[in-house]
């Protein structure tokens, strides 16, 4: 063959062969040792042992109730009641040792993430109160007027 041919062919060949030793060297030796039938092979043995290690972020109403009792029987009877506490005050982790107080988010994007009017028929939060949020109270946080945990009643 010429060599306009084989220069060609001898670079595709040196590409695959370079694909291949990187692959090689940068795989984890536990990467997909479960085989085709578990998550397609894209699993690493050692990942499990990882996520092990990290802590749990999310502890649910069940660990509020310990300390805050009143505002969990407040907001029980709330149309806010299938709402996790952690949605809006954050993730309980490591709390209340570290730190003393969770930190809440006041913001309005908090909010409209269910209370923004979308204006399209047959909308599946029909039932949930929704806002256009340039002319409802502009700038304002949600919470100056609206007590969360009963939102029917004015703000504290």
């Amino acid at each position: 063959m010429k060599n306009h041919v084989l220069r060609p062919l001898w670079v595709a060949i040196g590409a695959v062969a370079l694909v291949l030793i990187v692959r090689h060297l940068m795989v984890p030796a536990d990467f997909g040792v479960h085989g085709k039938n578990f998550t397609y092979g894209f699993h690493r043995q050692g990942s499990i042992a990882d996520w092990q290690d990290v802590g749990v972020k999310y502890k649910g109403k069940e660990i509020c109730k310990e300390c805050h009792e009143d505002k969990c029987t407040d907001n029980a009877s709330a149309k806010h009641s299938r709402l996790e506490c952690e949605n809006c005050h954050g993730p309980a982790m490591n709390h209340p040792e570290d730190p003393a107080k969770l930190v809440i988010d006041r913001s309005r994007d908090l909010c409209l993430r269910c209370h923004a009017s979308l204006p399209y028929p047959n909308n599946p939060r029909g039932r949930i109160p929704g806002i256009d949020p340039v002319t409802h109270n502009p700038g304002q946080e949600c919470s100056a007027c609206h007590n969360p945990h009963k939102p029917n009643l004015e703000a504290m």
